[in-house]
């Protein structure tokens, strides 16, 4: 598996084989406790009674105010002008989020927008976009009305659909006042008039609140604003939604109790009903699709793969299904998913059919937005150890002992957190890493072709693949692929149209899932960050040393992710500040900087190996971007409990007869995400797979 790699414990470790069944190997996907399917972003403001913080960290905000306090919009907090609105009192947002003074649960601004939005523009482009809504906020604090109208901001041409549909309401959620435009392919980002419009009548907060809201676009939602005791003031605030709105939204005013208990009244609003039945209506086919919900159980299948068969099935394609993380093939997994366009009722349907194929679909119910990548608690895992030997070179101790120690070690000290062996297709004759390499060096047609290349197998896949590479027969090729095969079929379909050459084999990649081309270039990233880990253990061990880099531990969301990666200095170093527990490596991309030690040389000499020096980590042609990050070296285990079973159930196990018998190993341990279970047993037994 990582024969050059190294450990970070001095145990003697033992020896035994994993995965001899899919049983053996059990995976359960640990939600995150804000993973709520079941409630959208807006649904969930909808239940909590106070108006929300400003909306994000872009520029100081003066303290919260009281609801006795007049309403207005501060320069430094709204893009109004000074001042309240006319006969404005101060009140309640009951569709925004906050802690209420009833003691209900605070959501934090922006929650899962921030992480979102940085993923699709990448930090650079992120952090332009941040000063572009603090230069417009600026701007409307000013009397320059001009040129805070004329400010645009470019995010570049956007080819995709989906990621465009993904930008518009990421942008909008994390900057509401801000609105998204789409010229020719290109987007652009401006200010929005009506957003500083509404903000001179009433709270920023309120406003805020009411445009995530009109974004959410959720059928049979409401939004209420605070409770206002001047009728005029209310007949302004209904004039202004209905003259921008009239045709999407109607308002209404009710009797409510403010908060000193006195009979107030409130203006709700709800999006007309006539408004979800016009199939065309502008904005809303894309908030229209059916979101449903399922705990997918795979049994010796890819994750991408079980994907496949179900779109396949479900007549729909593989981009329409979003998960949080791929899951090992030779193993029993269960991971949460969501699938776009296709009703519970209809996923029921395929569930016979789908078990002959080694699925299980449990748990099914509707869900209002799709899951990303990385929205995961972690991973529990279940793991069966069978065959269980001393190493060769170990004949001393009894085997019992040497489990007990190497499980204690482990627990104690962690391992080394490398990317495992499935991130690259173990036992594939070409990896992903390789097919990631030849994108980033824009090799289309070589990224096509090790794309293709078969196993040494006689199946219909593998010989389609065997024929496409001796022909260049993408027609028929698509006829000898099962149905199943979808990335492969998509891929097939432009080299057919276009040809197997530059163009062609560009065009054929755009033609599979964006996460789909990115996976391959990850892979690249991740055997590189492999690479270095060990570099660095071999060259400083476990000592932090000048030039290493530390992740420190920030929650101030205004503070980029560079900043909070710190380069260890020499009095650092004498002093013994950090900890290795806190040394984190680059995985490559345009926006991360290098340890300045040792390491950071070896990085730049190893980029260069593979031709990549002078590589930006955009690869245009595919729309792909890699800004990079940062991983920690070593991780812990979490709940880390074992047994020892012997085949022979009425045997006891004791230390004098453990070695003689065919013994097994059960453990169970939790690991964060993106943490391998392979590499945590591998260091536990010091053997490799």
């Amino acid at each position: 598996m990582l024969p050059s790699f190294c450990y970070v414990t001095e145990h003697t470790g033992f020896r035994g084989t994993i995965k001899n069944a899919p049983g053996d190997f059990v995976v359960t996907e640990l939600e995150a406790p804000e993973l709520l399917l079941g409630d959208s972003r807006a649904e969930l403001l909808q239940k909590s009674s106070e108006p929300p913080p400003a909306q994000s960290s872009l520029c100081p905000r003066e303290p919260k105010r009281r609801r006795t306090e007049p309403a207005g919009c501060p320069r430094d907090a709204a893009p109004g002008a000074p001042g309240q609105g006319p006969g404005r009192a101060g009140g309640a947002c009951a569709a925004s989020p906050g802690k209420s003074e009833r003691g209900e649960p605070e959501l934090q601004p922006g929650l899962g927008e921030a992480p979102a939005l940085e993923s699709l523009l990448g930090e650079p482009v992120s952090e332009l976009l941040h000063k572009f809504a603090c230069d417009v906020k600026d701007a409307w604090g000013s009397e320059n009305n001009a040129d805070a109208a004329a400010r645009e901001f470019s995010l570049g041409p956007r080819l995709d659909k989906k990621i465009r549909a993904d930008l518009h309401s990421a942008v909008r959620q994390k900057f509401p006042f801000l609105v998204t435009l789409t010229k020719d392919n290109e987007m652009i980002v401006k200010g929005n008039p009506d957003y500083r419009e509404l903000c001179e009548l009433v709270t920023e907060k309120e406003t805020s609140g009411f445009f995530k809201f009109l974004d959410a676009k959720l059928e049979n939602s409401t939004f209420s604003f605070e409770p206002d005791g001047n009728k005029e003031h209310r007949k302004t605030v209904h004039h202004f939604i209905n003259r921008k709105f009239g045709k999407l939204l109607e308002t209404k005013s009710f009797t409510v109790t403010d908060i000193n208990h006195q009979p107030n009244t409130s203006i709700m609003v709800r999006f007309r009903e006539k408004s979800w039945s016009r199939k065309r209506c502008a904005g809303f086919q894309e908030k229209q699709d059916v979101y449903t919900a399922f705990t997918l159980q795979k049994e010796n299948l890819e994750t991408l793969e079980a994907i496949g068969l179900l779109a396949a099935e479900l007549d729909v394609l593989p981009s329409d299904f979003s998960y949080t993380g791929i899951k090992d093939k030779k193993a029993i997994t269960l991971q949460p998913m969501v699938v776009k366009k296709v009703t519970a009722e209809r996923l029921k349907e395929i569930g016979n059919k789908m078990e002959k194929k080694g699925m299980k679909i449990y748990n099914i119910r509707p869900a209002h937005q799709h899951l990303r990548l990385g929205q995961l608690k972690g991973n529990h895992f279940d793991i069966v150890v069978r065959d269980l030997q001393h190493h060769s070179h170990d004949s001393s101790a009894d085997l019992k002992e040497r489990i007990a120690e190497a499980v204690e070690s482990v627990e104690i000290k962690g391992f080394v957190n490398y990317y495992g062996p499935q991130r690259f297709g173990q036992g594939q004759i070409v990896q992903t890493d390789q097919i990631g390499l030849a994108l980033l060096n824009e090799k289309m047609v070589k990224a096509v072709k090790l794309f293709f290349t078969p196993e040494d197998t006689d199946d219909p896949v593998n010989n389609a693949k065997r024929y496409f590479l001796q022909t260049e027969d993408a027609k028929g090729t698509l006829v000898m692929l099962p149905e199943f095969k979808v990335r492969e079929k998509m891929l097939l379909r432009a080299l057919n149209r276009y040809g197997v050459n530059h163009e062609g084999c560009t065009k054929g990649w755009l033609n599979i899932p964006h996460s789909l081309r990115i996976f391959y270039v990850h892979a690249y990233c991740s055997k590189i960050w492999n690479e270095a880990a060990s570099y660095r253990l071999k060259t400083y061990g476990s000592k932090v040393v000048e030039g290493d880099l530390v992740f420190l531990e920030e929650n101030d969301e205004s503070i980029s992710l560079n900043d909070k990666v710190h380069v260890v200095t020499a009095a650092e170093e004498s002093a013994n500040k950090y900890s290795i527990y806190q040394v984190v490596l680059p995985m490559v991309g345009h926006s991360i900087k290098y340890p300045s030690n040792k390491v950071g040389q070896w990085y730049r000499e190893r980029l260069s190996k593979d031709e990549l020096e002078l590589c930006k980590f955009r690869v245009s042609p595919l729309q792909l971007n890699i800004p990079g990050c940062y991983r920690l070296v070593l991780k812990n285990v979490k709940n880390l409990s074992y047994f020892l079973e012997s085949s022979e159930k009425e045997i006891k196990i004791e230390d004098n007869h453990l070695n003689d018998l065919k013994v097994s190993l059960h453990i169970s341990f939790d690991l964060d995400p993106s943490c391998y279970a392979t590499v945590c047993l591998r260091e536990i037994m010091k053997c490799d797979f």
